[in-house]
């Protein structure tokens, strides 16, 4: 997952791009062809949800009756996740819609009852015991397919709460992940985006994919403006973006502590059995070598013709090498089917099919949200992909990274039951970073002369950077905010700002003269939604050394 818009006014532009046609909007009738029947489905999970609470008592009867119970929940819990794609995307096309946002929190208040209503499997699981677990396996051989669920709850047994305990905490979901919700609500839909004129007289609505597009521009005076309008609109609102950050590291805080880890870091990365040594691996790593990253750094300066000494942040994003180059969306579709390639015909031919039926979402629209994005937990229907397409590379390379998810969930739900067809985070970037390496393989292989190679050569070098140092310094700021809160530093807006600052200096070269930068562009730390999912964005890194 990668983490836009026209306007009537003919003097203002956006970041729209392609035209508006029917195959570049994703299909949701595949779900629910209307959301009357999406409301049907709902009552029917809702209604299936107290079947699920009445297994409560009954697990341990025998094996047939734990398998009776667990199929039940499977099977709500497929149900529900289509409902909640459904209602996700609905609102991801028109965030302001108020309509979809009702939808959407139906959808969190019914996935709240559901988890109170199996609130009791875990604590259940553990007074049963391993040994009881175990010949029940060994019985029931339909319950196979949840061997890894036991397994999972019974090593997570340290940090289980009794029946009333997980039933309190299970009441307490639909409250959680309200400061993410706020956040994402103000940054794509109620955000005051400034307009700034660049050097061609072209007047932009400077929304969060508008800056993307328009970040690396030719114009180093353009660049300039629009990051520091960008920038300054973060600035604005640096106080408000900091009691949304607060309001999500509190919750985390006491979630941590009601579960009885020692920190978030390590409550976040044992959901898929992480030992924080690979983390803190990762960190000491990746300072051990920004060298090679300031390296890089000055090769950009010397080759974008800036003078030693005067980088700054706003020289980081245009290419290496002037191109004018566009990439419409059925052009990088080509693209790509041609590169992934080596991955099989049975692959290539999924991939094909799947774009041609509607899939995904292309193309920047007012108050759509922003970034790309994948959702592949649609059991029986299909993953839907959606994307923010600027015509760069970049976009190309986002197509192919998102593209990668929807077919690492599309086989996986192909050739597996639904109790096992989900993946860890930590295996999912693997599979969009490699589509993003056969990408890369394919454009130099088929570049047309050198600057073209070199363009893409500088895509790889960006990759890099953005995809690993990057992520990792992200990964330590989680780390120093989670820290912060847990230790109970009152933290605002402008002490993330103060934390974030000196990892984007240090990571930057700037006391060494590699890069300046300006205090301004540290309200960056504002602009990214992933710190809303704790430690997250650190399997960007780990994914693309094993991509």
């Amino acid at each position: 997952m990668k983490t836009i818009l026209t306007i009537a006014a003919a003097a203002i532009t956006t970041a729209a791009i392609g035209e508006d046609r029917p195959q570049d909007r994703w299909n949701l009738a595949d779900l629910y062809p209307t959301v009357e029947a999406w409301s049907a489905d709902a009552q029917t999970v809702e209604a299936r949800s107290a079947d699920v609470a009445a297994c409560k008592g009954h697990l341990g009867d025998s094996a047939k009756r734990m398998l009776e119970c667990l199929e039940l929940q499977s099977d709500v819990l497929k149900r529900y996740f289509r409902l909640a794609v459904y209602a996700n995307e609905l609102y991801a096309e028109d965030t302001g819609q108020s309509s979809s946002l009702s939808l959407r929190q139906r959808s969190q208040v019914l996935g709240s009852k559901l988890t109170e209503a199996a609130s009791f499997v875990s604590p259940e699981v553990l007074q049963i015991g391993p040994e009881k677990v175990q010949s029940f396996l060994k019985e029931e051989k339909g319950l196979a397919v949840y061997r890894h669920s036991l397994d999972d709850i019974l090593r997570m047994a340290p940090h289980t709460l009794d029946l009333a305990g997980e039933a309190l905490i299970a009441s307490f979901q639909l409250a959680a992940g309200q400061s993410s919700s706020v956040y994402t609500s103000f940054a794509n839909s109620d955000m005051p985006w400034p307009t700034v004129k660049l050097s061609d007289g072209q007047e932009v609505r400077l929304d969060q994919a508008a800056y993307t597009k328009y970040r690396d521009v030719a114009n180093r005076d353009d660049r300039k403006l629009v990051m520091d309008s960008f920038f300054g609109k973060f600035k604005e609102f640096e106080r408000t973006m900091g009691v949304a950050f607060y309001g999500s590291l509190k919750e985390d805080t006491v979630y941590t502590r009601v579960r009885k880890y020692p920190d978030t870091m390590t409550r976040a990365l044992d959901r898929n059995r992480v030992p924080r040594a690979v983390y803190d691996a990762l960190i000491k790593a990746t300072n051990d070598n920004l060298p090679t990253l300031h390296r890089y750094f000055r090769l950009r300066t010397k080759m974008l013709g800036i003078p030693a000494g005067e980088m700054r942040y706003y020289d980081i994003y245009p290419p290496l090498v002037p191109s004018g180059r566009k990439y419409p969306v059925d052009e990088a579709v080509q693209m790509m089917l041609a590169a992934v390639r080596p991955l099989g015909d049975e692959y290539v031919a999924a991939l094909k099919k799947a774009v041609d039926s509607r899939w995904m979402d292309v193309y920047p629209r007012p108050k759509k949200l922003s970034g790309a994005h994948m959702a592949g937990y649609a059991y029986d229907v299909h993953p839907y992909v959606l994307l923010n397409h600027n015509d760069n590379y970049e976009s190309v390379s986002t197509l192919a990274h998102e593209w990668g998810h929807a077919m690492h969930s599309y086989f996986s739900n192909k050739t597996q039951p639904f109790p096992t067809a989900r993946y860890a985070i930590f295996v999912a970037e693997i599979a969009s970073t490699t589509n993003e390496a056969l990408l890369l393989d394919y454009a130099l292989k088929t570049a047309k002369n050198d600057d073209e190679r070199l363009l893409y050569l500088g895509s790889a070098l960006e990759e890099l950077r953005g995809t690993f140092f990057r992520q990792a310094m992200f990964g330590e700021f989680e780390l120093n905010t989670h820290d912060a809160a847990a230790k109970g530093e009152a933290l605002n807006g402008k002490r993330m700002t103060e934390i974030y600052c000196k990892l984007l200096k240090d990571y930057h070269g700037d006391a060494a003269g590699v890069m300046k930068i300006d205090p301004l562009y540290c309200q960056e730390w504002a602009f990214i939604p992933h710190f809303y999912r704790p430690f997250y964005v650190y399997q960007y890194a780990t994914s693309i050394t094993a991509a």
